[in-house]
């Protein structure tokens, strides 16, 4: 009867738009279900500072690499927000990384794609993280305190994310026909895996039903891919390029566009660790956080000795 009630009392606070907040009962799928989205989430910003860290020392110019060095430093603070949400549900940052680090955790298909040319990252500020605005807006209103909060400030930095890499993209649409060959070469390779961003089909997502039930998600994956293709399509025509899709073309019954079916064989593969890059980036990762322990140490031991101190104090 006990837990009934607290059923009622979390069933009534979703009704009412209220936030579950960490001290509140929550079902136990409701807290695993989060545990998987917040983490994987949060695995996809540190994950996705690799593919464009790697064209820093690259950039074309002294404010390209300002730009993109202030872009990749929020990528790793999102992260770190997202991380600290997640540990609110009663996990351990060591366990989230450990999940990563040995291939149980899951984070974005799209940051298993090579970055080839300086094109690449105006296609991924562009695509990628217009993409990843699309379903992070909608975020700010989950149902979980410490995500929606953290999605406030992680929006408005992930705008200006979507701004710089639209101004590289007009910088090479309209510059040169080489650059603008260049910049149709990365929207090509892009296109794709961006509209794949947005997880599988409704039927096919084992976890869109719950996530929308419990007002985790406000809009299903198919609902946000129609409305990222339908903003896209102008931005595109003003670049003067082409989305690479036969099957793109108006429909005014629905006021929508129609567009063509995502290589979907393709994204289980590389979801499964097969894609491109997936072994280079997990790689990566395990460096770096094996070479950063004397850091973490570091600061740990210092906050050990702050404590120590205030309680002679």
């Amino acid at each position: 009867m006990e837990n009934t009630n607290f059923e009622v009392v979390f069933e009534d606070k979703l009704q009412r738009n209220e936030m579950i907040e960490p001290k509140d009962w929550m079902p136990d799928n409701y807290r695993k279900h989060l545990i998987r989205q917040i983490s994987q989430h949060a695995h996809s910003e540190i994950i996705g500072m690799l593919p464009e860290g790697n064209w820093i020392s690259r950039a074309p110019s002294l404010r390209a690499k300002m730009v993109l060095l202030a872009k990749v430093q929020d990528e790793g603070g999102h992260g770190l927000y997202l991380y600290t949400a997640a540990e609110t549900l009663g996990i351990s940052r060591d366990e989230l990384l450990d999940a990563l680090h040995t291939g149980k955790a899951k984070y974005s298909s799209i940051f298993n794609y090579p970055t080839l040319t300086w094109a690449d990252i105006g296609a991924v500020g562009w695509l990628v993280d217009g993409a990843a605005i699309m379903n992070q807006v909608m975020l700010q209103r989950t149902s979980y305190g410490p995500y929606s909060r953290a999605m406030i400030r992680i929006c408005k930095e992930e705008s200006f994310h979507q701004r710089q890499g639209y101004e590289i993209m007009c910088h090479l649409a309209f510059g040169t026909p080489a650059q603008k060959q260049m910049a149709q070469d990365a929207l090509n390779r892009w296109w794709w895996p961006t509209l794949m961003m947005f997880g599988p089909t409704d039927d096919k997502s084992p976890n869109s039903a719950n996530a929308v039930k419990w007002k985790i998600k406000r809009e299903s994956n198919d609902q946000l891919r129609q409305r990222f293709v339908n903003q896209t399509i102008s931005q595109t025509e003003y670049l003067g390029l082409t989305i690479p899709d036969k099957d793109l073309k108006w429909n005014e019954e629905r006021q929508a566009y129609d567009f063509g079916t995502p290589d979907w064989t393709e994204f289980e593969n590389v979801i499964k660790g097969n894609g491109p890059c997936n072994k280079e980036r997990i790689t990566a990762r395990v460096k770096a956080h094996t070479e950063g322990a004397w850091v973490r140490e570091a600061a740990q031991a210092f906050a050990d000795k702050r404590k120590e101190s205030a309680v002679a104090a």
